[in-house]
C-alpha cells in the first residue's frame, strides 16, 4: 500500500506517519520527490485494508497495491479458472453455451426448447423458476414446482440446468434441484444471498449489476469464494445507458477487462443487454471474439406466448443458425465448443 503525503508536508507529520506505520507492525518505505513525498507500507496488506490511514495528518491519498477482490484477482491465481458443471467444463478454452425460456413454463413446451437447443449445440439449459420482477402484479415464476419440471426436462436431455435464486432461504430448495444457481442482476450486491450460494458449492453464475461497475463485480465474486466455492462464472448482461435504443448498454469491454483482473470466467448475455433478438447475433459473436467463455441467449418456441421477456427471445431457428456462426468464430479462437451434444448419457 502506498501513502502519498499533501504537499507541503511537514517533517514532523512524515516521522508521525512512518512511526503510525512501525507501530502497526509494518515497514515503511519513504520516497522525497520535489513536490510529493511517499510512504511504502511493506507487509501483508490485507490487514491494512480498513485501516483509517487517511486521517493521519499529512496523508492525502492512500492507494492499494493489490486490488480489494483477493481471492477473484490474477495476483491470486495465475493461471484461467476452469469450472465444471456437472460434466460441462466453463472456461480456459472451454465454451458455455446456455440457452433456453426466460421462465420456466408447461412440461411440453420445455421439452421441445431443451431438444431444439441441445440439438444446435447448446450445452447449459436456463430457465427461471422464480421471477424478479419490477411489478409485483407480473409473472413471479413457478415456484418450487418449475424446479421439478426443469430438472426432470435436463434430465431427460442429459443437459445441466441453471436457474436463479432469489432468497437466501430457498437456496438449499435451489441447489436440490439445479446443476448451477444463478445470481441475477438486481441481486448482485445482495451480500446474504451470496454468501449463502457460496456456502451451498453449487457452481454459480453471477450476472453483473445494472449499475455495476467492473470492479463492484468482482467484488460480489469475493463473497462467494471466500465461502470456499471456487466455481464462480461472470456474465455480462449489459448496464444502463441514457440511450433507450436497446434495454441496456452491452459493455463487451468489460469481458477483456474481467480477464485481466480476474482468473474467472466470463460468458455474455446478449438477449439482456440489448432486449431487441435481431441484434443478438451480432452482439454475441462480439461477445465471443472479445474472449468470452460462452454465450447466454434466451429461447423460445412462441415468443408471442411466453411468460416473460418473449420479445427478445430468439426462435429455435434462429437460435440454430447463430451457433453456426459461433462455431466459426470459436474455430479462430481455438475454443471448444461441441458439434451437439447427441452423444451426452
Amino acid at each position: 500500500m502506498i501513502l502519498i503525503l499533501r504537499s507541503g508536508a511537514t517533517q514532523e507529520q512524515i516521522d508521525h506517519v512512518i512511526e503510525h506505520v512501525e507501530a502497526l507492525g509494518f515497514a515503511a518505505h519513504l520516497s522525497q520527490g520535489t513536490h510529493r513525498t511517499i510512504v511504502g507500507i511493506i507487509g501483508d496488506e490485507e490487514r491494512l485494508r480498513h485501516a483509517p490511514l487517511k486521517a493521519i495528518a499529512g496523508v492525502a491519498d492512500v492507494l492499494p497495491v493489490l486490488p480489494p477482490y483477493k481471492l477473484a484477482s490474477r495476483e491470486a491465481h495465475p493461471q484461467d479458472s476452469l469450472v465444471d458443471v456437472s460434466g460441462v467444463a466453463v472456461g480456459d478454452g472451454h465454451l458455455a453455451m446456455i440457452a433456453g425460456p426466460c421462465s420456466v413454463e408447461e412440461p411440453d413446451r420445455m421439452d421441445r426448447i431443451a431438444e431444439a437447443v441441445r440439438a444446435s449445440g447448446a450445452n447449459i439449459f436456463r430457465g427461471g423458476a422464480f421471477k424478479p420482477r419490477t411489478s409485483p402484479y407480473a409473472f413471479q415464476g413457478l415456484g418450487e414446482d418449475g424446479l421439478k419440471i426443469l430438472q426432470q426436462v435436463g434430465k431427460k436431455h442429459a443437459m445441466p440446468v441453471v436457474t436463479e435464486v432469489t432468497d437466501p432461504r430457498n437456496v438449499a430448495m435451489v441447489a436440490e434441484y439445479a446443476d448451477m444457481l444463478q445470481i441475477g442482476a438486481r441481486n448482485m450486491q445482495n451480500f446474504v444471498l451470496l454468501t449463502e450460494v457460496g456456502k451451498s458449492q453449487r457452481p454459480v453464475l453471477l450476472k453483473r449489476g445494472m449499475s455495476a461497475t467492473v470492479n463492484d463485480l468482482l467484488m460480489s465474486a469475493e463473497y462467494v469464494l471466500s465461502q470456499g466455492n471456487p466455481r464462480v462464472i461472470l456474465c455480462e448482461r449489459g448496464v444502463k445507458g441514457f440511450d433507450n435504443a436497446t434495454r441496456n448498454l452491452f459493455d463487451v469491454a468489460s469481458v477483456a477487462l474481467v480477464q485481466q483482473l480476474s482468473h474467472l470466467p466470463i460468458i455474455v448475455d446478449p438477449s439482456h443487454a440489448t432486449g431487441r433478438p435481431e441484434l443478438i447475433p451480432a452482439c454475441a459473436r462480439a461477445g465471443l471474439a472479445a474472449g468470452a467463455d460462452g454465450v447466454h441467449v434466451e429461447v423460445h418456441d412462441c415468443p408471442e406466448v411466453a411468460k416473460s421477456d418473449g420479445p427478445q427471445a430468439l426462435l429455435p431457428a434462429q437460435y440454430d443458425e447463430l451457433m453456426g456462426q459461433l462455431r466459426g468464430v470459436a474455430e479462430l479462437l481455438n475454443k471448444k465448443l461441441p458439434d451437439s451434444q447427441l452423444s451426452r448419457t
